[in-house]
């Protein structure tokens, strides 16, 4: 069973909900988040394994969240969620290890999961 630590940050309660359930179900921690800023304070205070990010939120949007998640610790992987796949041409979105475009059907999100935790364990 994985018991990695995963952050959910999206500004929709039924997204992270959804997701909440969904990736406890696979047997992951999950903390939650609602924008770029309450992401920030929860990576100062818990070790993750990985973070699931939207990019459209209030307060700090995802892209802008992505340098400041940089700053205080580089290790963790991120997956960029949008239903949005322009964003994949900015630049700060390539600094993510993956980009998954948003679905209700999770199977393609839960496989990005994971290889960017599989290729993290092998790169350790």
């Amino acid at each position: 069973m994985a018991n990695e630590t995963i952050l959910v940050v999206d500004d929709e309660k039924n997204i992270l909900e959804l997701y909440n359930q969904e990736l406890q179900d696979e047997g992951y921690r999950t903390l939650l988040a609602l924008n770029g800023k309450e992401c920030l304070e929860i990576i100062k205070n818990e070790a993750l394994d990985l973070i699931i990010l939207d990019i459209r939120m209030p307060k700090m949007d995802g892209l802008e969240a992505i340098g400041n998640i940089i700053d205080i610790n580089n290790k963790i992987p991120i997956i960029i969620n949008s239903a949005y796949s322009n964003y994949k041409d900015d630049f700060m979105s390539w600094a993510a290890d993956a980009y998954v475009v948003k679905s209700y059907n999770l199977d393609e999100l839960k496989n990005t999961i994971k290889e960017v935790l599989q290729k993290k364990k092998s790169s350790a």
